[in-house]
């Protein structure tokens, strides 16, 4: 089935730009190339992209610091081309917020399977309830989050530290109480991700936050788990 998903793709090689170009038209996609982050800029200035494949090496700015400006402002999907064995790029693009990776050389039939499953990932994660915009506190049991001040606060008025992959995961839940959400949708959606797919960092934030947010952390009731699916979020969850 032809698709009309936009791929852009970043690499200041022509010839990784014809081959890769090739074999995503060929699969239906639309595609778009740039030699530089100049040019990706301009790009996506002019039209909607769906998920950019960047490479690491770029002159000018280099692949990890677009992804970090890119992050600031959209939620992209971005798959990262880095050089075989280069460990440091990967975890630093990943850390930057990636979403996955590819070493050169590639197979044109790896890469392909890696950008469809980022993207059935962003197409399969629910969106929030309601617009946020305007929100100034999320109320759910005897909490409140506010997003502006990025803090959670008790009932008695006690402000709750929460650490920047704490509030990034408990806002999406948040945002979608009674949707089962699995560990790729949730590093997806908390723009977390610091290692590759199928990592088990989620299931320790999750833990962190239970011990702060539960009664009883080890018989919880406000983040649940769903055995093979994942977590959600169970309490109603009101805007004030």
């Amino acid at each position: 089935m032809k698709t009309s998903q936009h791929i852009l793709v970043v690499d200041d090689n022509p010839e990784i730009l014809d081959l890769v170009s090739r074999f995503l038209v060929r699969d239906g996609y639309r595609v778009s190339t740039a030699a530089d982050g100049r040019a990706m800029k301009k790009i996506l200035a002019d039209g909607r992209i769906d998920l950019i494949v960047l490479d690491v090496m770029l002159p000018g700015d280099d692949g990890l610091t677009l992804c970090r400006e890119l992050r600031v402002t959209s939620k992209i999907p971005i798959i990262m081309l880095t050089a075989k064995g280069d460990e440091i790029d990967r975890v630093l693009g990943l850390e930057m917020g990636a979403d996955d990776y590819v070493s050169k050389p590639f197979s044109s039939r790896e890469l392909l399977a890696r950008i469809k499953a980022v993207l059935r990932r962003y197409s399969q994660a629910p969106e929030p309830d309601d617009a946020s915009n305007g929100t100034k506190r999320y109320m759910f049991e005897n909490w409140s989050l506010d997003p502006v001040k990025r803090e959670l606060v008790s009932a008695d008025d006690v402000v709750v530290p929460l650490s920047t992959g704490e509030y990034d995961l408990l806002i999406v839940m948040v945002e979608r109480p009674g949707h089962v959400l699995n560990r790729d949708q949730l590093l997806d959606l908390a723009r977390g991700r610091s290692s590759i797919a199928f990592d088990r960092s989620i299931d320790t934030q999750v833990s962190r936050l239970r011990k702060k947010i539960e009664v009883d952390p080890k018989n919880p009731e406000i983040i649940k788990t769903v055995w093979g699916g994942g977590y959600v979020f169970t309490p109603a969850v009101s805007k004030k």
